[in-house]
């Protein structure tokens, strides 16, 4: 399948990990690992440099990405200045803007998000904002230049699956230049693959993985399901319609006289 380019850098997995509920740093590394993913979110309020060997950041393969989200932001200055402290800690330039400052839903701010991902990517920052699934709202943030656009599929940590499913088909088929990802909500790997054949370029998951029972092997399902929705978009599904014969002969033996 053909690769995924953000910020130019190429990608082969499109199964992006989030690491904020795994129950130890050892098991986090190890579902890294044996799923094969290349890009792993990472609040910068776990990383403390001054942990030594238990910075969070030792856990994380080389190889891999580290997309550093700006959680517990409430607004588009405290993303910025979050982002630009993990900068300084050398933590890198790919930002996952997370804005929220709604207690009960913990649904992101998408006119604060949009004023942080110019303003980072501005600077250089490769942005990569998470947003409820809006139109409008995700061109502008094409338009400040976000590198890819993550919209939710349900609450996070709901493990709802693709509850907005109608308006993610939209920004799919409207929104052009740069990846879209779902990000939050997603509960089981067949709704990965639904997502993946609707036509969006990766998946992002934490809490179905992380509170699994077995994080490893539910992280290499979500792979898995990840490649295999990429394949059935790429194939070209028949659409769903009304009951036709699978064979040309079928009845024929009722037509004889």
């Amino acid at each position: 399948m053909n690769e995924l380019v953000i910020g130019g850098r190429k990608l082969t997995n499109r199964f992006f990990l989030g690491t904020g509920k795994f129950a130890g740093k050892q098991a986090m590394r190890e579902t890294i690992e044996q799923s094969g993913t290349e890009v792993v979110t990472v609040a910068l309020r776990r990383v403390d440099i001054k942990q030594g060997a238990e910075n969070i950041l030792n856990f994380v393969p080389k190889n891999v990405q580290l997309l550093v989200n700006t959680s517990g932001a409430r607004n588009a200055d405290e993303a910025v200045r979050l982002a630009r402290m993990a900068r300084a800690a050398s933590a890198g330039d790919w930002i996952k803007v997370e804005i929220i400052n709604d207690s009960k839903y913990l649904l992101p701010d998408n006119q604060e998000t949009i004023k942080a991902t110019e303003i980072l990517a501005a600077e250089g920052f490769v942005v990569l904002p998470y947003m409820s699934p809006d139109l409008y709202a995700a061109r502008a943030l094409v338009r400040a230049g976000a590198a890819a656009v993550m919209p939710l599929g349900a609450l996070i940590g709901s493990n709802q699956g693709l509850q907005t499913r109608h308006l993610l088909e939209v920004l799919r088929q409207e929104i052009t230049g740069v990846p879209l990802v779902v990000d939050a909500g997603i509960g089981a790997p067949s709704q990965a693959a639904a997502a993946m054949e609707m036509g969006y370029d990766a998946v992002l998951v934490n809490t179905a993985v992380a509170l699994a029972d077995n994080p490893v092997e539910m992280a290499r399902a979500f792979s898995l399901a990840v490649q295999a929705g990429r394949a059935a978009y790429l194939a070209g599904q028949v659409q769903a319609g009304q009951a036709q014969a699978s064979s040309p002969l079928t009845g024929f033996l009722y037509n004889v006289q």
